[in-house]
């Protein structure tokens, strides 16, 4: 089994006492900060530590009998039973997100080249790049490039170390208040940007920056957004010095959300429409100007996402969960999921793949509606407002996507009202978390299919943690005050106000002390 020092845990072997495993962070060294040198006097990669890899086998990898490739091809792929075979085909520097037939795009890597190698080989170059300087396999996108944007040179990629995330041992949680000694949490909030949109960003706009310097009609990046998105798109493209334009629904994203392209110097307009008018208006400007497209719609940033599942897989030194539990909105993460899984059995690194959940918000919730009439008739709904304001989505791009994804591993959806899945962020916060609202979506379901004993008390199960709570304090703040109209904040936790004096002080202390049941 490949294994790597700073990577994992032996402790994960004994089921019965799994620990955390985290990753170590480590930025780009030798940065050059002199104010005063201009960019055109600065050597191209002085910041970059230069590759060391220099075994056989990485030898092999640069110089492959058939080389490595990507290219986007017609959704679905020609491997689905159920497609209609094509040899269409574009290449990755051709601007264009949809067939000829109008359907999405999907980006297809060269599995054959890819099999030049086995599956033990892939482990153990993925493995023995974790916590490197080297540029820029630090990041945990970007370790694992030649599964991601094979032919992208390296100065061309635009990357702030991201993933590399934390999955993290929910025992408490687990232990309380679903039964389960073997629940985790993949926090891909804790990261440049507070969300897991930076895995899938780096990629996107690296791709944007090969293709102004070959010279493509490019003059900036533009997004429809409920926040998180606009927020990493900004953060990437400022740091590679491209304009970024966002489209934000009016008075739908929290103030944490909004602040952030503000502060990126993107672009911003405040919209009086929803996400899917937002979505709406963007796709038809950037069929007018040379904006490119940075929604889901473009498959590029699922490639960047994918690379989540891979990282679950190492962190447990490749066994692989029952289950993986995904907040949905947009719905191109639980394909990134899906497609970084299947990739992984595919080319023998595990054996079989996680059955996936789909957690949706009840105020937005198509997919599952879909799901739940049996996959026979899908129909947009209006979204509602919900407290998980990034998956407040009513007509999903990537519906097409979920529903490939979740048919071919026997997936699940589920939902969350606003109680729910608000009750659930203010139990997970109690047992040392500080989760977002999507989170709580997620737990919510998790807890619902414990309770109908679909998930079973020791099935490894992974929840996915879109964001970062920071983000979203004012709905924490509204719940623990009881600020919510028709919601009951059951496990809200007040301060208790008292007088500045030591008797009243110790009173209520005592008080409190005296009451030997849990506060949750």
């Amino acid at each position: 089994m490949a294994s790597s020092t700073l990577f994992h845990t032996s402790l994960l072997q004994n089921s019965k006492n799994p620990k955390p495993t985290n990753l170590t962070y480590r930025s780009p060294s030798k940065i050059n900060c002199t104010v005063k040198t201009t960019p055109a006097e600065l050597p191209p990669t002085q910041h970059r530590v230069a590759s060391t890899e220099s075994t056989p086998s990485l030898k092999n990898r640069l110089n492959p009998i058939r080389p490595l490739s990507a290219k986007y091809v017609p959704f679905p792929p020609n491997s689905d039973p159920n497609s209609v075979p094509t040899t269409e085909s574009y290449s990755l520097d051709e601007i264009i997100y949809r067939s000829k037939s109008g359907s999405l795009l999907d980006v297809q890597h060269d599995m054959e080249a890819l099999k030049q190698y086995d599956g033990n080989y892939w482990r153990a170059l993925f493995d023995s790049r974790v916590g490197t300087t080297t540029w820029p396999y630090g990041s945990g996108v970007w370790s694992k490039k030649e599964w991601v944007l094979p032919e992208i040179g390296d100065d061309d990629i635009v990357s702030a170390f991201e993933g590399n995330t934390n999955l993290f041992w929910a025992e408490r949680f687990g232990k309380q208040y679903v039964g389960m000694n073997d629940l985790w949490v993949k926090h891909c909030g804790i990261s440049h940007t507070g969300s897991f949109k930076d895995l899938g960003m780096t990629v996107l706009v690296s791709q944007v920056n090969r293709l102004r310097k070959l010279g493509k009609p490019v003059v900036g990046v533009g997004c429809a957004s409920t926040g998180d998105t606009s927020a990493a798109l900004s953060a990437y493209c400022a740091s590679a010095g491209i304009p970024s334009i966002v489209f934000l629904p009016a008075n739908k994203i929290s103030i944490a959300q909004l602040v952030q392209p503000i502060a990126n110097g993107a672009f911003v307009l405040s919209i009086d429409t929803d996400f899917d008018g937002c979505m709406k208006l963007i796709r038809e400007v950037t069929s007018e100007l040379p904006i490119y497209l940075a929604n889901s719609l473009n498959s590029l940033r699922l490639e960047g996402q994918k690379t989540a599942a891979i990282e679950i897989l190492q962190q447990f030194d490749w066994e692989v969960p029952d289950w993986v539990i995904v907040p949905g909105g947009n719905l191109g993460n639980i394909y990134a999921f899906y497609k970084g899984f299947k990739m992984c059995e595919e080319l023998g690194l595990v054996d079989r793949i996680p059955r996936l959940v789909c957690a949706q918000a009840a105020n937005a919730n198509p997919l599952y509606l879909y799901y739940k009439s049996g996959w026979s008739e899908f129909n947009p709904v209006k979204a509602s407002t919900t407290f998980a304001s990034a998956i407040q989505i009513g007509d999903p791009v990537s519906i097409d996507r979920a529903v490939f994804a979740l048919r071919n591993c026997d997936g699940i959806v589920e939902e969350a009202t606003e109680e729910e899945l608000m009750d659930a962020v203010a139990l997970a916060d109690s047992t040392g978390m500080f989760i977002c609202p999507h989170t709580g979506v997620a737990l919510t379901a998790l807890m619902k299919l414990r309770n109908r004993g679909v998930i079973g008390p020791t099935e490894r199960t992974v929840v996915v943690s879109t964001a970062h709570g920071l983000k979203f304090t004012q709905s924490k703040v509204d719940y623990h005050s009881k600020a919510i109209k028709d919601m009951a904040c059951r496990f809200a936790n007040q301060p208790v106000q008292v007088k500045a004096d030591f008797g009243a002080v110790m009173d209520v202390l005592n008080r409190h002390l005296s009451d030997k049941s849990p506060r949750f």
